[in-house]
């Protein structure tokens, strides 16, 4: 039985003379790999690539990230610098901004961002650039294959039509995949390599490429018949876990009003070994993928006259949590500490999007943090992993606080505690015991068996 990738999607490597050649230099380990893009999602695919014998060359337009890589320094916590260090001394990774280097790729992976607009539209302006910095280098019997998350549609309609440009042609003169990307980053049971990959082709001699070299990357590679059905997993996945998470949101408010702990109920509830996942409530959606993808399909679905009520409704939900929260915090520094939120000095532990992670990408701490100083509060943050905040185009303003210390003295100065990221570094009992109110959106304090009258959920 011929399980090869070739065999698995239908192509038949002699009848194409450059997929033939393609496919023989991915299963030799001679391809050439350059992926555009080296944050959380292009660094884990390069390191992988090269660990399995490839030669990488990584792009991205941040001189500075370059150089970095380039000494063997990582960018992300949880890729150790060894880690790096070691892809680098083996010769075969290497980083650079020079674009015009992709002529040197046999397959090209654009990792880019996807983010929305500031009126929730998707924008699409990085792929569209990355497209045309390989137009201008595209050679023909490369694979270029898209990974951002982004719409059903837009490899076919927007990527192919800026590489043709080119006057080469895709199924017959290059070739065109999508794979979406699957990291968890703080994850350390699902590394890049344990992660199957799906991915879909434009026709069979891409999604046979696009499989061959995934297949010497992850434990398995899934083919879909499309690449518009490969586009609309990833945007499932999310969607899946942003509405699930907008539901345990409202189940917080409902069992709050009646003095239940959603917490309690959910631990309980996942004991049923059948018909339940569980999913847990927070301040608002953080990180790249579940506060933005469900706005992708939304976009998209109202070309063809479709309004995606549960979505947005959804979307609603979540965005209205850091209100919500803020709420929780002036409701108890009225009860517990006799004082409104206008002049009180607010301590937000953790401004990561999720815990043990140094990533602020979309996070709700920020939004927490803006929304209490509009009532007239002010904010300090502490985070381990995060010293100074980033620029950010959604919070220009917070853009260099920094970090403050967590001891006695300085939470002194405090008049409460917001627990908007639970992280594991952090003196939860300290905290507890100084601060006449914590007002915790995670569940932190509990879970570390910590109780008491000054301790509120939101």
């Amino acid at each position: 039985m011929n399980t090869s990738p070739a065999a698995a999607t239908g192509f038949s490597p002699t009848s194409d003379v450059l997929g033939e050649r393609l496919l023989r230099l991915i299963g030799e380990r001679k391809a050439a790999i350059g992926i555009i893009g080296l944050g959380y999602v292009g660094i884990p695919l390069a390191l992988a690539a090269v660990e399995a014998g490839f030669r990488v060359i990584g792009f991205d337009i941040n001189a500075e990230r370059v150089t970095r890589i380039n000494t063997g320094l990582s960018l992300i916590r949880h890729i150790a610098d060894e880690r790096m260090l070691a892809a680098v001394s083996s010769g075969r990774f290497e980083a650079t901004a020079d674009f015009s280097r992709l002529t040197e790729a046999d397959v090209i992976v654009i990792c880019v961002p996807t983010p929305l607009t500031r009126q929730r539209e998707p924008d699409l302006s990085y792929v569209e650039a990355t497209a045309r910095s390989i137009r201008d280098t595209l050679k023909p019997g490369q694979l270029i294959v898209l990974e951002s998350t982004t719409w059903p549609g837009t490899t076919r309609e927007v990527v192919k039509p800026v590489l043709e440009e080119t006057g080469l042609k895709s199924t017959h003169d290059f070739y065109l995949a999508y794979s979406p990307e699957r990291e968890d980053p703080g994850n350390d049971s699902y590394a890049t390599s344990a992660i199957a990959r799906v991915v879909g082709g434009d026709g069979p001699v891409a999604l046979a490429a696009a499989k061959a070299f995934y297949d010497t990357l992850v434990v398995q590679t899934v083919p879909v018949t499309s690449l518009e059905a490969a586009e609309a997993v990833k945007l499932t996945e999310n969607i899946f876990r942003a509405v699930n998470i907008a539901l345990v949101n409202e189940l917080k408010g409902v069992y709050g009003a009646m003095d239940i702990d959603v917490w309690e109920v959910i631990d309980a509830a996942k004991t049923k070994p059948f018909g339940f996942m569980p999913f847990y409530p927070g301040p608002g959606l953080g990180g790249h993928c579940i506060p933005i993808d469900p706005f992708y399909l939304t976009w998209k679905a109202r070309e063809f006259d479709i309004v995606t009520r549960f979505i947005e409704l959804a979307g609603e939900i979540n965005t209205a949590m850091p209100h919500k929260v803020v709420d929780g915090l002036a409701a108890g520094l009225d009860r517990i500490c006799h004082r409104g939120l206008n002049g009180a000095h607010i301590l937000v532990l953790g401004v990561a999007y999720k815990k043990n992670v140094d990533d602020t990408r979309e996070s709700p701490a920020l939004k927490l943090i803006e929304l209490i100083e509009a009532r007239g509060g002010r904010c300090s943050y502490h985070d381990p992993f995060i010293a100074t905040l980033p620029d950010t185009r959604a919070h220009p303003t917070l853009a260099g606080r920094q970090s403050v210390a967590l001891n006695a003295q300085t939470l002194s100065q405090f008049d409460a505690a917001l627990v908007a990221t639970d992280h594991d570094d952090v003196d939860y009992v300290l905290i507890a015991r100084t601060l006449p109110l914590v007002v915790d959106t995670r569940n932190a304090l509990a879970r570390a068996g910590i109780t008491g009258e000054n301790l509120v959920k939101a």
